[in-house]
């Protein structure tokens, strides 16, 4: 049976009504009502996407607030072991033997020395040898906070003496002890190593010894670096010493070079020229590399000793404020010269050790006031470097100090008010929120919702 179909015949209706022209103008236009409808669909989307991001925004800020707090409180915990760590043993090395004079040359044909060379005659280009200028004012202030008693300072040589004669004493005491690791050296040994010594007295430039290499890796390093004589050495082997003994020395190690040989022969230098030798700056430089042997054994016995001038205070402090510092190490660094007393230098090291910007932990905050909070019954004139330390403290950390704290500042610059530098302290004092008041921002945000 055949599908019906429906004859289309002349004269039936069309169903498109209208003419062609109405038809063109209907194509063209919108109807009303469809585009109403589109905007408000287009507007309560995008009232539902701002409610979103208002949403998330506060979600993100909790968020951040929480994540910095649990950072302070891990970098806290980072920097309570740095300080209370134990060291660690020295590794066993290899005590030298005779044999050793055959494989060891006292050439070298390293590589790296050839390297190193183009390395330091383009620092050297850069390097400012004029004498750095000090303010005689500045001194003779810093001069009232010297340590009263301070330590007697030793020369290079008169400490190289001491450890020759406590070495001597050791082996004599302890030949019978077949554990020590102090033993009586060979004479070939100790013929070789006095010709190293020498040539470390001479030296300028080039290749260094093969056996002067590897004292790294011996036992009796100390021993048998000593027979070298340190005292005599020029510039130039100090810094080729320090570059060794950083890159192949444990911290412990290297901090113990660096407090016996590098610290005094800087210190010796500064004194007699009014500046530092290139390659002794470019030694502390190397040093630096070893950042927890470099605050250990040059830094904090700097402080320490009393007697640490000015001018010293600034050339070290100097080669910091050009080199990257982690940042544990430079928080342990910040809080034990905050809780030593105070020598002046040391606001040199605080505010450059400030000027790093480092996220500090509370406990090295809170050190950091109570440093400057205790001058507040001090009755001596302050040195223009204590103001300058304490504004850095002040621009960088004031959103991290409690309102407490903050009073006690304003006190502080009452007491010891600077014309230039103490109202720019208490215009950011005033203008900042402190920690506390932001934390109790945040937990009312918490009770509303």
């Amino acid at each position: 049976m055949s599908k019906n179909r429906k004859e289309w015949r002349h004269g039936d209706p069309i169903k498109v009504p209208g003419a062609l022209s109405d038809q063109i103008d209907r194509d063209r236009s919108v109807n009303n009502k469809t585009n109403r409808l589109k905007q408000k669909r287009k507007r309560s989307d995008e009232d539902f996407e701002d409610d979103e991001q208002e949403r998330e925004q506060v979600i993100d800020d909790r968020l951040s607030v929480k994540i910095i707090q649990q950072a302070r409180q891990q970098q806290a915990e980072m920097v309570d072991e740095l300080l209370n760590i134990s060291q660690q043993s020295e590794p066993k090395g290899s005590v030298l033997k005779p044999e050793i004079t055959k494989r060891y040359r006292l050439n070298s044909d390293n590589e790296e020395d050839e390297q190193d060379e183009f390395d330091l005659v383009a620092e050297e280009a850069r390097y400012d040898s004029s004498e750095i200028p000090i303010n005689e004012e500045d001194e003779n202030i810093l001069k009232q906070f010297m340590s009263v008693n301070p330590q007697q300072r030793k020369l290079l040589a008169d400490i190289i003496q001491e450890k020759l004669t406590e070495k001597k004493t050791e082996i004599e005491t302890q030949l019978t002890d077949k554990g020590s690791s102090v033993k009586e050296l060979d004479p070939r040994i100790t013929n070789m190593y006095e010709q190293v010594g020498e040539i470390l007295s001479r030296y300028r430039s080039g290749k260094i010894p093969k056996a002067f290499k590897i004292l790294p890796n011996l036992a009796n390093w100390e021993q048998v670096l000593l027979i070298t004589e340190p005292e005599k050495w020029t510039a130039a082997s100090v810094y080729q010493a320090t570059r060794l003994f950083a890159s192949n020395m444990n911290a412990k190690m290297a901090q113990r070079f660096y407090n016996i040989i590098l610290l005094p022969r800087i210190r010796d230098d500064i004194e007699e020229y009014k500046k530092l030798n290139f390659h002794l700056y470019m030694a502390l430089r190397k040093a630096l590399f070893k950042s927890s042997a470099f605050f250990k054994g040059i830094i904090l016995p700097l402080c320490e000793s009393g007697t640490c001038t000015l001018r010293e205070a600034v050339i070290v402090s100097s080669i910091m404020g050009k080199t990257s510092v982690p940042m544990l190490h430079s928080a342990a660094a910040l809080l034990k010269i905050a809780e030593m007393n105070y020598s002046g230098a040391n606001s040199i090291f605080i505010r450059t050790l400030i000027e790093k910007r480092y996220a500090l932990p509370f406990r090295v905050v809170d050190a950091l006031v109570h440093h400057f909070i205790k001058f507040r019954t001090d009755e001596r004139e302050l040195p223009v470097l204590w103001h300058q330390a304490l504004l850095s403290f002040v621009q960088y950390y004031r959103q991290d100090i409690s309102t407490e704290q903050k009073q006690a500042l304003l006190e502080l610059i009452r007491h010891h008010c600077h014309v230039k530098i103490g109202p720019e302290i208490r215009k950011l004092l005033t203008e900042w929120k402190c920690r506390d008041e932001e934390d109790q921002q945040y937990a009312a945000m918490d009770d509303e919702d």
